[in-house]
């Protein structure tokens, strides 16, 4: 390798080959870089786009970074399959092996406590959506025209009431859900619910979680969520997965992440965004 080192994660030594001319970021073969027991799954890319100066400007070109995001979650993808991968931060790009050779002695004690902790499990995400909010109710049952100014209040009051109840039902609802498959699940994050506007989901995203389940056990979580769905008029529940465990990987994404010659970080999480997994 004559380029620079992107890290795509850490795991154990493979038990089974990597899927025959995988390809990450940038088109280039993913490789394994074994030390310590532990193997970094590594590809070569071009210092143009990937030095610490190239990639503060390759970040705010969004069509390059969504391709990036991609290219990235297909090799954690390829490698959740084999193994239990513990994914790295999208960009983290070293000068050389001996840098990433490096980030795993700096870490070696936490990436091997990670990896038992999460070996043999999946994330699974489950997002609630509110189909019908109070935008989309006015536009579908227009209100009629009030007679008087105080008809008009009162439709209003009479609108505001609905829109009130309609989300308090929903939220009930994603509360009882989160709780159900908290109890199932070994471990859950709530994240931050889903702005519209960069997600392009439709509806107003009420839980946005994310569940720590043992790959054994998917199928029985993915019968329990079914289940949920038909009883939640108005609301659309979104299963995704299973992905690498994102969620759960400790701080692992903030404090691995490489960079070109003075190895800082760079860029967002693959999951985060590849379109948030969806």
């Amino acid at each position: 390798m004559t380029g620079l080192r992107y890290v795509y994660a850490v795991c154990r030594p493979l038990g089974a080959p990597l899927q025959a001319q995988l390809t990450g970021v940038a088109g280039a073969p993913a490789k394994l870089l074994n030390h310590h027991g532990l193997v970094a799954v590594v590809s070569e890319v071009p210092e143009r786009d990937f030095s610490e100066e190239a990639l503060r400007a390759r970040l705010e070109d969004l069509d390059w970074l969504a391709a990036t995001a991609r290219a990235h979650q297909g090799v954690i993808d390829a490698l959740t399959v084999v193994t239990t991968p513990l994914p790295l931060r999208l960009a983290t790009v070293f000068r050389d092996d001996s840098g990433v050779r490096a980030m795993i002695e700096s870490r070696e004690e936490h990436f091997r406590a990670a990896l038992d902790r999460l070996a043999g499990r999946v994330e699974w995400g489950v997002k609630v959506y509110l189909e019908s909010g109070p935008e989309e109710s006015g536009a579908r049952q227009p209100a009629p025209k009030a007679a008087s100014g105080r008809d008009y209040l009162r439709q209003r009051r009479q609108q505001t009431r609905a829109h009130e109840d309609q989300w308090q039902r929903a939220e009930t609802f994603a509360t009882r859900l989160h709780e159900r498959l908290s109890a199932f699940a070994e471990d859950s994050r709530l994240h931050a619910p889903q702005n519209p506007t960069l997600s392009g989901a439709a509806g107003r995203n009420v839980l946005n979680a994310a569940y720590l389940v043992p790959r054994a056990h998917s199928e029985e979580f993915v019968e329990l969520v079914d289940r949920t769905k038909d009883d939640a008029p108005g609301l659309r529940v979104e299963l995704t997965g299973p992905w690498a465990a994102y969620s759960f990987a400790g701080d692992t994404a903030g404090e691995t992440s490489g960079g070109t010659a003075g190895e800082s970080g760079a860029g967002e999480t693959a999951g985060e965004t590849a379109g948030e997994r969806a």
